[in-house]
């Protein structure tokens, strides 16, 4: 069974940083396609990180210039390192993976983590 858990979230003031993390079991991140996502009340669901099987990275106009998104093969986890956080950022912060061995389909995902960002 593959499960993705994400840590790291909490609370933090404005100007300050943070830094995601999203384990993997049953699953190795690889070079597939791997993303994180955000979640907040009353929002649209964005995808705010994505890197692809060719290393190609974007990022959400949001968040660009202040989140990176990487992967340890080594220790197979995920992470988002997020600086400059603006209280927008608030939100739930999900990753998500491959599930299509190569497709880029996107189909497995943890429960999320919250980060909150006060002024």
């Amino acid at each position: 069974e593959v499960q993705l858990v994400e840590s790291g979230g909490g609370s933090v003031q404005a100007g300050g940083s943070l830094k995601l993390s999203c384990a993997a079991s049953g699953y190795r991140f690889g070079s597939y396609c791997v993303a994180w996502f955000r979640q907040a009340p009353e929002k649209e669901r964005e995808r705010v990180a994505f890197s692809d099987s060719d290393g190609r990275i974007t990022y959400a106009d949001s968040v660009k210039g202040r989140f990176t998104i990487s992967r340890d093969n080594f220790k197979n986890i995920l992470y988002l390192q997020m600086i400059s956080l603006k209280p927008e950022d608030t939100a739930v912060y999900y990753c998500a993976a491959d599930a299509g061995e190569g497709s880029c389909y996107l189909g497995y995902e943890g429960r999320g983590t919250q980060v909150n960002v006060t002024s």
